[in-house]
């Protein structure tokens, strides 16, 4: 890091450590996630012309206060977070040597309204994780079949009455998705298109009764994977 890059850090701690003692509300999720990024850009590493290594390991430190809070989200927060760093490596052409991982933990020495991310970059196994995107709630696929619909039985619901109880069913092997329509009264559209069966690829837009699920599938870390972290440096937000 430059003499530049460390004088913008450092005043960026000093303006948003004022801001901390004026408004006591606490941390709001936004700002974790731009720490998050602004993490990326600073630790990212060029190796080659085509291949810009970025850390993969995250810890958010957190005031208690502000991680009871930000625990209070649930997957919700998290899963956000995930696809922040996920888009936000996309965008500027970064890689992993490794399965993402992101968690939130309690630090006494954290004031209110701050937070510092500690980062690394480990390689190991990938687990490749589907998942589905809806209206800003990530559900995990299973192996096997995923119900649609707007029945309570199915495994995600969907608002509306366009949707049919039991609408459509995501089907997955373990390394291959498909989308079945259930003979649902207004159909199913897959890129725009309506489908009675198709394949997925990666990014796919479906489309039910006026909602948009995305399919994608996301590197994640196994459990495993994080025993040794040791931080190689502290970014503060």
């Amino acid at each position: 890091m430059g003499i530049l890059d460390r004088l913008e850090r450092g005043l960026e701690r000093l303006f948003n450590g004022a801001f901390a003692k004026t408004f006591r509300s606490g941390l709001q999720p936004v700002e974790i996630t731009a720490a998050l990024k602004r993490e990326l850009d600073t630790r990212a590493q060029v190796v080659t012309r085509d291949r810009i290594l970025a850390p993969n390991r995250f810890h958010v430190l957190l005031n208690p206060a502000d991680y009871e809070r930000m625990s209070s989200h649930g997957s919700a927060l998290t899963d956000e977070l995930y696809r922040v760093v996920e888009r936000h490596a996309q965008q500027q052409g970064y890689q992993f040597t490794g399965g993402l991982s992101i968690k939130l933990l309690e630090d006494d020495s954290i004031s209110v309204g701050r937070c510092e991310i500690e980062s690394r970059s480990v390689q190991g196994q990938v687990v490749w994780t589907p998942v589905l995107d809806v209206d800003g709630e990530r559900f995990h696929l299973r192996v096997g079949s995923t119900t649609i619909g707007r029945g309570a039985e199915a495994d995600i619901t969907l608002a509306g009455s366009g949707a049919s109880r039991r609408h459509a069913e995501v089907v997955w092997d373990g390394q291959r998705a498909g989308i079945r329509d259930l003979g649902s009264t207004n159909g199913t559209l897959l890129a725009g298109r309506r489908v009675s069966r198709a394949t997925l690829e990666p990014d796919a837009v479906i489309e039910i009764a006026g909602q948009r699920l995305i399919f994608r599938v996301v590197p994640q870390a196994p459990p495993s994977d994080e025993t040794g972290f040791i931080p190689s440096q502290r970014g503060r937000q």
